[in-house]
């Protein structure tokens, strides 16, 4: 999204639990269209409220998962803002080799992709 839009949106990447390190090959496969992810931290709602990031601050959450999905409505029911789930697929054991693995982190990117186009343009229009 940062990549896309620059500095037109300001976007905060937040996850239910922050206990995982960033995958590897989702790693990779960002590398691939110039997105650094290495140095990318995963941090939670809570976290990220306690940083001064209020989420009535924002005017779309999108998630990925039914259980981000949960955890949006129920922390933004009394905001005023949009939650939205976009369910794509979870590469997460998907694929035996490596080359299989990193198709199928390519696939959930592009659907991610996709999605940001879909909704805001190419462009960031």
């Amino acid at each position: 999204m940062k990549q896309r839009f620059g500095t037109d949106v300001y976007v905060q990447s937040v996850g239910v639990k922050n206990d995982l390190e960033i995958d590897g090959f989702a790693i990779a496969v960002c590398d691939e269209i110039g997105v650094e992810l290495s140095r990318h931290q995963s941090r939670s709602f809570e976290e990220m409220e306690q940083m001064g990031e209020a989420l009535s601050g924002f005017d779309v959450i999108v998630t990925l998962s039914p259980a981000s999905q949960r955890r949006a409505l129920d922390l933004t029911r009394f905001y005023h803002l949009t939650v939205e789930y976009w369910p794509v697929m979870d590469p997460t054991g998907i694929g035996e080799t490596r080359d299989q693995k990193l198709n199928a982190y390519r696939q959930t990117r592009d659907q991610l992709l996709a999605r940001m186009d879909s909704k805001w343009g190419a462009d960031g229009a």
